[in-house]
């Protein structure tokens, strides 16, 4: 699909909804931008009359999450557009920004620490720098406005992005992980088949059968719908059962399964 932008695309992939909210926040501070969204096929590929194009995602097992680096790959950016990403982060950077970096010469790039979305790893409160979840939110909002300003001065990052080699390996073998994972899900008794993790799936891998949320395996572990879940009937393995859910409280079920959201 072909855009005649003339101003600010931010193309973002959000599984908790944090990713979706530091775009949001810095958008609003761009003025007239797409964030388009990166959890499936995105909507829009070329963008090479953008002003300023952006990325926005998570550290996913120390790289990009789902087919992101693939999206990323095919689209077809101006080398006079100004580029900038911008990588979510619970414990380390990981080399995701490095990996948009070789496909797309990021002129400025940063990350921002939030919480833990991986629950059958850590508890969503578990980051770096250690903070309440209330003082997290707030804290991603500032650096996310410490960006925009810097993006709105075209600031650019004189050192590349990272490229941890034990992020590299792990990043690597994280698909295999994620099938892994994918394979313990589970729906409780709880579920009232209100289709909300169906919307809410990439991949069009959970569906509604007899008033029930029925989960294949064809998974990228956003956790989006075991995050969002309104009854927490759905799990990963006995931890999850256990950990408090989390999801980002400025961003909706709804919003996440939108292909593109415009900020004046």
């Amino acid at each position: 699909m072909e855009a005649n932008y003339e101003q600010n695309v931010i193309f973002c992939f959000s599984g908790s909804g944090n990713c979706l909210d530091i775009a949001k926040n810095i958008a609003r501070e761009l003025g007239d931008t797409d964030i388009v969204m990166m959890r499936a096929e995105p909507a829009v590929k070329d963008v090479s009359n953008a002003r300023r194009v952006g990325f926005v995602f998570p550290c996913y097992g120390g790289g990009l999450p789902g087919d992101v680096e693939k999206y990323v790959s095919e689209l077809k950016i101006s080398p006079n557009t100004y580029t900038f990403g911008v990588c979510s982060y619970a414990g380390y950077l990981g080399t995701g920004l490095y990996k948009i970096d070789q496909l797309v010469h990021l002129d400025y790039w940063t990350g921002i620490s939030h919480q833990c979305s991986c629950i059958w790893l850590f508890p969503h409160f578990l980051m770096l720098p250690p903070v309440t979840p209330a003082k997290a939110q707030a804290r991603a909002e500032k650096l996310a406005h410490h960006a925009a300003q810097e993006i709105l001065s075209a600031r650019r990052t004189d050192k590349r992005p990272p490229n941890n080699p034990v992020n590299a390996v792990e990043s690597k073998g994280w698909p295999k992980i994620s099938d892994l994972k994918a394979a313990k899900m589970r729906v409780s008794d709880a579920c009232v088949g209100c289709g909300q993790c169906a919307a809410i799936c990439p991949r069009g891998n959970i569906r509604i059968e007899n008033g029930r949320a029925v989960i294949g395996t064809n998974c990228i572990q956003c956790l989006s719908c075991l995050q969002y879940c309104p009854q927490q009937a759905i799990n990963l393995g006995g931890v999850s059962v256990r950990r408090e859910r989390y999801h980002n409280p400025n961003v909706s079920a709804k919003e996440l399964a939108e292909k593109i959201i415009h900020i004046d």
